[in-house]
């Protein structure tokens, strides 16, 4: 598993990448990445179609943005389903559909090949540092061969079940996160309506049993009034449509998850969707009139 394919260099995939070379991995890129140049210079190799970076690649990850993408470069003309050879791996690291990462496994195991549906969660910031959280569905033989390369880009990777469960279980984590981000801009709409003052708010709660990384981290962002993406609303906007589906799928009410999602849409008709998903702030603030 020494020569990675890495299809979707974004904000996510760019670093992810870059510390699978630093710890020592050849690295195979597509050349019409907008990030490309970048990584080539810190000595990824560069190719022309998915299917001749699949072809030259022991392991195969994709990080791009939704479902028809993914199944665009892999199941595509000229895709990594092309040029992948038997006995290799396919990890897609985007967050996808549950019931499109089982049909890409499905696709995969005609092929002699293991696919894996690992999506992540820790943002810009963890996949800078090398400390993304991993949810992984597939093999447990697949997982063990690619687990070495999970500890170079996260702090955990865990093996949840069989394909599609990685997916299910970022929807869940899509879930929690946005509505905990809800949650802490509401509470700090409040609070600056009230003329509190945020940043002791802030220091008093992460003592308490409100405290959490959102509060910590997208505390601080909406204190600064900073909301540079890290993780764009868009995209999480996208995700929260994921889980909804799942929740259909299964009968299971999601009415706070409804919620969120909504507030996230009238975000994007306002133009703001490139912004970082703690906006949700930004949103309330206009409605309180702050």
């Amino acid at each position: 598993m020494e020569k990675v394919g890495f299809i979707g260099l974004g904000i996510m995939g760019k670093p992810m990448a870059l510390n699978l070379i630093k710890a020592g991995y050849t690295v195979l890129i597509l050349e019409t990445s907008a990030a490309a140049k970048e990584v080539a210079a810190a000595g990824a190799k560069e190719y022309k179609t998915s299917k001749a970076l699949a072809h030259d690649s022991d392991v195969v990850i994709t990080m791009l943005p939704d479902s028809p993408e993914v199944e665009t470069v892999v199941l595509g003309k000229d895709g990594v389903i092309e040029g992948i050879r038997p006995g290799s791996i396919f990890v897609d690291m985007s967050t996808i559909a549950p019931a499109t990462a089982k049909k890409i496994y499905n696709a995969f195991q005609e092929k002699k090949v293991e696919a894996l549906d690992a999506p992540v969660s820790g943002g810009q910031v963890g996949a800078e540092s090398g400390t993304i959280s991993i949810m992984v569905g597939g093999s447990q033989d697949a997982f063990d061969k690619v687990l070495p390369l999970f500890n170079v880009m996260g702090k955990s990777a865990v093996l949840i079940g069989d394909a599609g469960a990685g997916q299910t279980t970022k929807a869940c984590n899509q879930i929690i996160v946005g509505m905990t981000i809800q949650a802490v801009a509401e509470a700090f709409a409040l609070a600056k309506k009230a003329d509190v003052n945020l940043e002791k708010m802030r220091e008093a709660l992460l003592g308490g049993f409100a405290q959490s990384r959102i509060l910590d981290l997208h505390g601080q962002r909406i204190i600064d009034d900073n909301f540079k993406p890290g993780f764009k609303v868009k995209l999480h906007r996208k995700d929260m449509n994921i889980a909804l589906q799942a929740g259909k799928e299964f009968s299971v009410p999601l009415q706070g998850s409804a919620q969120v999602a909504a507030n996230m849409d009238a975000l994007i008709a306002q133009g703001k969707g490139e912004l970082d998903h703690s906006a949700l702030y930004v949103l309330l603030a206009e409605l309180a009139a702050i």
